[in-house]
């Protein structure tokens, strides 16, 4: 697929450390490149629109690329070639030892989140870290209650607490991945739409080396309503069976993999199933229960693949 390039005045004579990868389709990223610019560090931004087909966003991305002290560059698509593949790309952009793959929704936690990469590139020159992600700076929505109780409750952790099973928490929300790892282990290609494509990538990595954990959390700016969530669970559940298929010996330990399971035996599932939906995007129902009947829901699409 073709691409078009644009490069800040600091691009073309840099020798990064640290390649910082974003990918966006349709967010604006620009609020991310503001933050990371308070660090003017050994670092460089490479950021992939991903086929967004948006001229006035392509300029605000381009005017905070020209005004970071950061090397950047920018990489656009006419079409939208899907997450795997995208970050794939962008790697093929990057010049440093180390990458640093974050969502364009993300905000850093801390005034030093890029320096604390660094110093653990320093020390340790790990395979493979994950910061861990936050709610910190999300600002409290009523449509987004679901989204903060679900990911507050899973995904949220502490380092300590991922590094328990640590292939299942990786994420490219706020992923270090040393450059001969990914040369070894890059994205599979074959997943389509939203999920799994980055727990399963660290299913393979574990395999292989050490996945480590800290806490250096970026905050999740980018909650979606209920219905976004149902939407993108039944948009998962093909990459979830890819996920079984490949490594069923790992997932089969997963809460997720166990109840779909269980309600693969259940009868009449397709007709209870919009049931659970419905009372999962019922705004006025406790939020608790909520997320209880979305994860229900999650597991019964996912017992299809089981």
């Amino acid at each position: 697929m073709s691409e078009t390039l644009f490069d800040n005045a600091a691009w073309a004579t840099a020798a990064p450390r640290l390649s910082v990868l974003v990918p966006f389709k349709g967010d604006d990223p620009c609020l991310l490149l503001d933050l990371l610019a308070r660090e003017p560090m050994a670092a460089e931004v490479v950021v992939l629109d991903d086929g967004t087909a948006d001229p006035d966003l392509t300029a605000r991305v381009r005017s905070a690329l020209d005004r970071s002290p950061l090397p950047a560059r920018l990489v656009t698509l006419a079409k939208n070639e899907g997450r795997a593949r995208g970050r794939n790309r962008l790697v093929s952009h990057a010049r440093a030892g180390h990458f640093l793959f974050l969502d364009s929704d993300m905000a850093p936690d801390s005034s030093s989140f890029l320096s604390t990469w660094l110093a653990l590139i320093d020390q340790e020159n790990p395979a493979v870290a994950f910061g861990g992600f936050s709610l910190d700076q999300a600002p409290p929505r009523r449509d987004h209650a679901l989204h903060r109780a679900m990911a507050g409750h899973s995904d949220c952790l502490p380092a300590e607490v991922r590094a328990l099973n640590p292939e299942k928490h990786v994420f490219t929300s706020n992923l270090l991945v040393r450059r001969d790892v990914f040369a070894a282990e890059a994205f599979d290609e074959g997943f389509a739409g939203w999920g799994w494509e980055d727990v399963e990538w660290g299913m393979r990595v574990a395999r292989r080396w050490p996945i480590r954990h800290i806490d250096n959390t970026a905050t999740h700016l980018g909650l979606d309503p209920a219905p976004v969530i149902a939407a993108k669970y039944e948009q998962s559940a093909a990459n979830f069976a890819r996920v079984v298929a490949a490594h069923r010996e790992v997932v089969s330990a997963y809460p997720s993999y166990r109840a779909a399971k269980l309600l693969k035996r259940a009868p009449l599932r397709r007709l209870w199933r919009p049931l659970i939906k419905a009372y999962a995007l019922a705004e006025l129902a406790p939020v608790r229960s909520r997320a209880f009947a979305m994860r229900l829901y999650r597991a019964a699409l996912y017992a299809e693949a089981v």
